[in-house]
C-alpha cells in the first residue's frame, strides 16, 4: 500500500487540529471550572497561567501545522477557487475559525490580553474567569461546529 503526501497531509491537519482544540476542551471544561474554585485570586491565577503558559506553546505548534497542512492540501488539490464558489461555504468557516486562534495566539495574547487578563483577575477574579470561561466556551463551540461542518463538507453533505 502506497502513501500518497495528500493522504498524510489530511493525517497531519487531523492530528493538529485534534491536538488544539483538545487542548481548548481541556482548558474549557477542567482548567478553568478548576481554577474558580480558589477563594484566593494570585491561588486561582498560578494554576491557570501554568497551564496556559504551557499549553499555548503546543497549540501555536499545533495551529502552524493546520494552517501548513491546510494550505499544502488547497495547493495540491489546486482547489483555490473553491474559495469562490458558494458551495464551498465551509471552507471559509473553517478559515475564520483557525484565523481567530490563530491571531489570538500569535497576536493578542502575547501583546496584551495576558496581562490584562492577570490585572483583571487581581481587580475580580470572578469577573476575570467568568469572562474567560465564556471566551473558551464560544471558541470551543465554532470549533467545534466548523470541525464537523467541514467534515460533511469534505464528505459531500452539504448542499
Amino acid at each position: 500500500m502506497f502513501l500518497d503526501a495528500l493522504t498524510l497531509a489530511r493525517a497531519v491537519h487531523i492530528l493538529a487540529i485534534v491536538h488544539w482544540i483538545g487542548g481548548v476542551s481541556v482548558v474549557t471544561t477542567v482548567v478553568l471550572p478548576h481554577t474558580r474554585q480558589f477563594a484566593d485570586a494570585t491561588a486561582a491565577i498560578e494554576p491557570f497561567e501554568a497551564f496556559e503558559r504551557r499549553f499555548a506553546k503546543q497549540a501555536r505548534i499545533s495551529i502552524l501545522i493546520t494552517g501548513l497542512s491546510g494550505i499544502y492540501m488547497l495547493f495540491v488539490l489546486n482547489a483555490w477557487n473553491r474559495f469562490m464558489q458558494l458551495s464551498f461555504w465551509w471552507l471559509h468557516l473553517m478559515v475564520a475559525v483557525w484565523l481567530r486562534f490563530a491571531l489570538m495566539v500569535y497576536v493578542l495574547e502575547p501583546l496584551f490580553l495576558h496581562k490584562r487578563f492577570r490585572s483583571m483577575a487581581l481587580e475580580n477574579a470572578d469577573r476575570a474567569f467568568t469572562l474567560a470561561t465564556r471566551a473558551h466556551i464560544a471558541a470551543l463551540l465554532a470549533s467545534a461546529i466548523a470541525i464537523a461542518i467541514g467534515v460533511l463538507g469534505a464528505h459531500g453533505a452539504l448542499p
